[in-house]
């Protein structure tokens, strides 16, 4: 939990506007995902949940195995013309599936910063001109259906629930007293 903090306080402190460039926003952005990514398979295995890492392993596997299919079904040129795989975003995608195993496996306390730092990811795959928002947003929504449908949840009476348009996004929670 507060490697997932620390991470996030570091990633928006090299990123910031006045300071980062797309090189920035890219390493600030993989460094992040690189961090949720271990933070999914190692909380659970911390814990001794096997099950949980397991789980976390096949939810992030299934997102990146669903966004490779789609980056080939759908090429689209990224927005610095490097390659055309920009449709969805991988880093987004598996960014998001392992907060949302970090969420159901360990509770909403890791849930929302994990979820924070995915939103990161997202944001700097933008600003490294490297997706669209419609490739962020499908990323996420991939991941979350990956984490949401693999991973078993914990019973810890709240839920978040992200959601998203053309125009904005956001996160509604809800928790049972």
């Amino acid at each position: 939990m507060r490697l997932l903090l620390a991470t996030a306080a570091v990633s928006l402190i090299l990123s910031s506007p006045v300071q980062a460039n797309e090189k920035d926003w890219d390493n600030a952005g993989s460094i992040s995902r690189d961090v949720l990514v271990v933070a999914a398979f190692g909380l659970p295995i911390v814990k001794g949940d096997w099950d949980g890492a397991l789980q976390a392993g096949g939810s992030m596997g299934a997102a990146m195995v669903t966004t490779v299919a789609l980056k080939e079904a759908f090429p689209t040129w990224r927005p610095d013309r490097s390659d055309r795989k920009s449709f969805p975003s991988g880093h987004t995608s598996l960014s998001f599936a392992a907060a949302s195993a970090l969420h159901n496996r360990c509770g909403w306390e890791v849930g929302v910063p994990a979820y924070a730092l995915a939103s990161f990811v997202g944001v700097s795959r933008v600003e490294a001109k490297k997706h669209r928002w419609g490739d962020v947003l499908a990323g996420a929504a991939i991941g979350i259906t990956a984490g949401q449908l693999i991973t078993k949840k914990r019973d810890d009476g709240v839920v978040l629930i992200p959601w998203g348009d053309t125009k904005s996004a956001g996160v509604s929670m809800a928790m049972k007293f």
